[in-house]
């Protein structure tokens, strides 16, 4: 049998968008409770489900814990033989959001009775409006579909896509009400670009050790070899003081050279740039990479709380 597999993923794709249109326009009241609910919760918000619900469940969980909601995933297998003692009934008590396409899956009905007794609030995101579920949460979020777009109409598909993009809508609300920005993101993604950005400091990357600086009566064929051997692109020129008197970058020496032969009878004074571009040693990496970008170099000179050089940051730490 010859199909088109081209056409079969694009009519799968389009089916799914067009669930996920039909659930914007399905939005109502529920769903502001669910925020409010969640940004209400003195607790942890915990997620739980079965099967693929549960897959999405965890990365609901992770999604909310990463942009400022406490949360967590909980097996609700394992909570019905003991880990329910993971969710607090207290003045902090927590919530939970149950995810169940049917609304009849059995592990997590009977962890109903138990968070009934604790005063847990409960959120269901189900396609059974009039399910068992839905019948004893305190809020439900629509996550119904037509049909799942698997060819049996079997496998979850369309349903897990509507109800991970009920967990995202959740999620992007919260961000919004908790006024949650770049920073606070970077606190909790500090391995990742962003969280190095923002959570690191000039002089925890700045060069230290090898500098390459010159003095304003350096001759130039001196410059370029402390150019060369540092590998810096660059040569700090100190005056007779030891204090910053300027730079020269290699594309100094290119746009010299293209006019100019003889190169090599300058000394440093001749061809630095004066008033460099600068950056306090105590600066946020983040700081430096938009103070190189707005000049357009490739390294910044680093200075101490008095001023004097101390390090050298580069486009590539």
């Amino acid at each position: 049998m010859t199909i088109d597999i081209r056409q079969i993923m694009a009519n799968a794709l389009r089916e799914q968008g067009n669930a996920l249109l039909a659930l914007s326009e399905r939005v109502d009241d529920s769903f502001e409770q669910a925020v409010q609910l969640m940004l209400a919760c003195k607790g942890r918000v915990i997620i739980s489900g079965m099967g693929k619900s549960g897959l999405i469940g965890k990365k609901i969980a992770a999604t909310l814990a990463s942009t400022g909601t406490m949360s967590f995933f909980m097996h609700p297998g394992e909570a019905f033989h003991g880990d329910l003692g993971m969710i607090r009934f207290d003045e902090k008590a927590d919530a939970i959001v149950l995810i169940s396409y049917s609304g009849e899956t059995d592990e997590v009905l009977k962890l109903i009775p138990s968070l009934k007794s604790f005063g847990t609030k409960i959120i269901a995101i189900t396609g059974g409006m009039d399910s068992t579920l839905a019948k004893n949460a305190d809020v439900v979020l629509n996550g119904s579909i037509k049909e799942e777009v698997c060819p049996n109409n079997l496998a979850p598909t369309t349903s897990t896509t509507v109800a991970i993009a009920i967990g995202d809508a959740l999620a992007v609300a919260l961000i919004k009400a908790r006024d949650f920005q770049p920073h606070d993101f970077a606190k909790f993604h500090p391995g990742g670009s962003l969280g190095r950005r923002l959570l690191t400091r000039v002089k925890d990357v700045m060069e230290k050790d090898r500098l390459p600086l010159v003095t304003i009566s350096t001759p130039m064929h001196d410059v370029i070899l402390t150019m060369t051997e540092t590998r810096s692109g660059m040569a700090i020129v100190m005056d007779d003081n030891n204090n910053l008197a300027g730079v020269i970058t290699d594309g100094d020496l290119r746009r010299y050279m293209t006019s100019h032969d003889n190169i090599l009878g300058l000394k440093a004074n001749d061809l630095m740039s004066e008033n460099p571009v600068c950056i306090a040693e105590n600066a946020m990496l983040s700081e430096a990479e938009n103070a190189m970008k707005a000049s357009h170099i490739k390294c910044l000179v680093a200075t101490g709380e008095d001023g004097r050089v101390v390090g050298l940051v580069d486009w590539a730490v």
